[in-house]
Parts: structure tokens; C-alpha cells; sequence
């Protein structure tokens, strides 16, 4: 006899497993936290700031 399957509980597996697959592309594409966004923004500030300050008066 052949397994039976339900093709209802299959269908939402298989969205289940691509929302999944998209999920992980968006965090590795956009997924930095607001700590590191701050940082890398302050960072951004200082070097610019730095770069100012030495630049020479003509």
C-alpha cells in the first residue's frame, strides 16, 4: 500500500521552507543590528572629523 500524504499540510511545508530561505537572504542582505548601525555611523563621524582637522588652510 502507498504512504498517504496530506497535500494541504505539504504545500505549507514547502511555503513554510521558502519563507525561511527568503528570511535568511534579507538577514544576511539588510540585517545589522542598531548597535552596529550606530557604530559604524560614529565611526563614519570621527574619521570625518579627523580628516578636517588636518586638512590644510590655503
Amino acid at each position: 500500500m502507498a504512504e498517504l500524504i496530506n497535500l494541504r499540510q505539504r504545500r505549507k511545508a514547502k511555503a513554510r521552507a521558502e519563507a525561511a530561505v527568503k528570511a535568511a537572504e534579507n538577514r544576511r542582505l539588510h540585517g545589522r543590528t542598531l548597535a552596529e548601525k550606530r557604530a559604524a555611523k560614529d565611526e563614519a563621524a570621527r574619521l570625518e572629523k579627523h580628516v578636517e582637522a588636518h586638512k590644510r588652510e590655503d
